[in-house]
């Protein structure tokens, strides 16, 4: 049992909201629910998938894990030792090949061109020694990763595909959730002399970009789509991020408290936003 637990810690279900947003939107409004097809997707890109980016993450960057407060958690991810991490592989690999006929059954041959492009990227962005993760600001290209979820959900649910619109939307998404976890790192990856843009630019005006594309989010979702409901959803995430910064905590460090606090809140906005994505159809 001790090993299971371990093995979904790795796969931090805490972080779980981002992929499955990115899986439902192409689906939005179809009759997906009784649909063997996207219930494999959506267990795929819940553990397997997440297991696979966040364990090979996990794998390189054990130095700096081991002063992260945060790790150890269905939240933000397992702290494992040395030999659970030497061995952790061999799980990736087998998790994949288990769930790779499944994929090939619902999603077409294509589809290993999508799991090609995600260990590829995943390989640049964890090489040991020169890796993209540790290359200001390539760590947050990298995060264009995440929008292969979204061919993966329309191969797997035959959906239409999204405007170019929709996916810079989802571009900016993924940035500033990379972000936000590195502004929670910055002090464990500052004492193992890990280079990320937190790192290099500091609290404060990490903090300034977060605020900025989020910014680009909601005007975005004013000016273009013309959606009032859920732009001001994200407009109260961004006057929380001002207060943030301006008023509460500005450059102080986060408690692990206050952290598991912000992703259960941040989780339930998610929540909230994805039924309502979903049944508007304003972003398809």
């Amino acid at each position: 049992m001790s090993r299971l637990i371990f093995l979904l810690k790795v796969s931090r279900p805490g972080l779980w909201f981002a992929t499955i947003w990115l899986y439902l939107l192409p689906t939005s409004q179809m009759d997906i629910w009784q649909s063997p097809n996207f219930w494999f997707g959506l267990f795929y890109i819940c553990f397997p998938l997440n297991f696979l980016v966040y364990g090979w993450n996990d794998i390189v960057d054990q130095e700096t894990d081991a002063l992260n407060p945060r790790k150890d958690s269905f939240w933000f991810g397992a702290k494992g030792d040395t030999l659970q991490l030497q061995n952790l592989w061999k799980s990736i690999l087998l998790v994949q090949l288990l769930c790779l006929p499944g994929l090939i059954f619902f999603g077409g041959i294509k589809i290993l061109i999508l799991l090609l492009a995600f260990v590829v990227i995943n390989g640049l962005y964890n090489l040991p020694e020169k890796g993209l993760r540790s290359m200001p600001p390539l760590e947050l290209i990298c995060q264009i990763g995440y929008l292969l979820i979204v061919p993966l959900s329309i191969l797997i649910n035959d959906a239409p595909t999204l405007s170019l619109t929709t996916c810079l939307y989802l571009f900016l998404f993924a940035m500033q959730s990379h972000l936000i976890g590195e502004v929670m790192d910055i002090e464990p990856d500052g004492k193992t002399g890990r280079k990320t843009t937190a790192v290099i630019l500091g609290m404060k005006k990490t903090k300034l970009i977060i605020i900025a594309i989020v910014a680009a989010e909601v005007s975005l979702l004013f000016i273009h789509y013309k959606e009032f409901i859920f732009g001001s959803m994200l407009l109260f995430g961004l006057i929380w991020l001002l207060l943030d910064l301006f008023f509460i905590y500005r450059t102080k460090t986060y408690t692990v408290n206050e952290m598991k606090l912000f992703g259960l809140l941040s989780n339930t906005m998610a929540l909230v936003s994805m039924i309502y994505v979903w049944y508007s159809g304003c972003l398809s």
